[in-house]
């Protein structure tokens, strides 16, 4: 099952089920801002009551599936883009990164949606895009084992963790952060996937192919399966000694090329520079959706 928030004719969010006719309005999603009835009904994993007749997607304005999570734990969890990143440094993965999956907190505050604009922090001259996915966490929940995953999640969205490396590099000098390299803007949509949509998820290792384009251009592609901590894990960790709010964000980190600092890296700034106002950046992931965000 598929759901999304987007805006009603009447200029109300709402929430939906998407299908190949459209996004239909569901009974239970009214409210604030929906996000309760759409982690509501995605934790059901039942098809819910439909209201009314389907608005085609190309005239829908898609929001943010959360638009308030309670927090936005972001890991670090593919070893490609660990390693380059830090070969970029002239630094080895260092070991421990081996020994458990590490994440860290950011701002729950400023979730931007589909086709919303992104302004980076004013003193930066290097933003970044990040190619992830997220899970979104359904129930309340505390120290939950690693084979009751699927139990406490409600499903999948596209992630876009911006960067602003030039601030980000600096905080990390003094062992601390990222802070204001991290915390200005976080997209997340086009929709939420309950598990089901996606191929092996059972594994804990689903498979879904991810690109990014800018432009229109392709400059990353990668595989969700390729995660070194599965989401079993991920979560387990995420809420051992803890407690898990519903809607709290689950983020996988950066896929293996998925990002500019990798890219340029490997290949060049020349071919691969930083984002500037007017690039439009969108991160694809297969059974999920595009997330798409216009730079400001």
């Amino acid at each position: 099952m598929r759901l999304a928030r987007y805006l009603a004719a009447d200029g109300r969010p709402r929430v939906g089920v998407v299908d190949a006719d459209g996004v239909t309005a569901i009974a239970t999603g009214d409210g604030v801002d929906g996000q309760a009835a759409l982690l509501a009904a995605a934790m059901a994993r039942a098809g819910p009551e439909r209201v009314g007749d389907p608005v085609a997607l190309a005239t829908s304005t898609l929001l943010a599936p959360v638009p308030r999570p309670p927090s936005i734990r972001d890991f670090y969890a593919f070893e490609e883009h660990v390693a380059t990143a830090r070969r970029g440094r002239g630094l080895e993965v260092q070991p421990e990164w081996y020994d458990q999956p590490v994440f860290y907190f950011t701002n729950p505050a400023v979730v931007r949606g589909p086709d919303e604009t992104v302004r980076g922090p004013a003193a930066s001259r290097a933003l970044d895009y990040e190619l992830e996915v997220a899970a979104v966490i359904g129930v309340d929940c505390a120290d939950v084992a690693s084979e009751a995953w699927l139990d406490v999640v409600a499903g999948f969205t596209v992630m876009n963790d911006w960067s602003a490396r030039d601030l980000q590099a600096m905080e990390m000098q003094v062992g601390l952060g990222p802070a204001k390299g991290k915390d200005f803007a976080t997209s997340l949509g086009p929709v939420l996937v309950t598990p089901d949509e996606l191929p092996a998820v059972d594994s804990g290792r689903p498979t879904a192919t991810m690109v990014a384009r800018v432009n229109g251009e392709e400059w990353s592609r990668g595989e969700l399966a390729d995660i070194h901590f599965g989401w079993d894990e991920v979560v387990a960790h995420a809420s051992r000694d803890t407690v898990l709010r519903a809607g709290d964000v689950i983020g996988s980190g950066t896929v293996g090329t998925g990002c500019i600092l990798e890219l340029s890296t490997v290949h060049g700034r020349e071919r691969y520079p930083w984002l500037v106002p007017g690039d439009v950046v969108e991160l694809e992931v297969a059974g999920v959706g595009t997330l798409r965000n216009t730079i400001a």
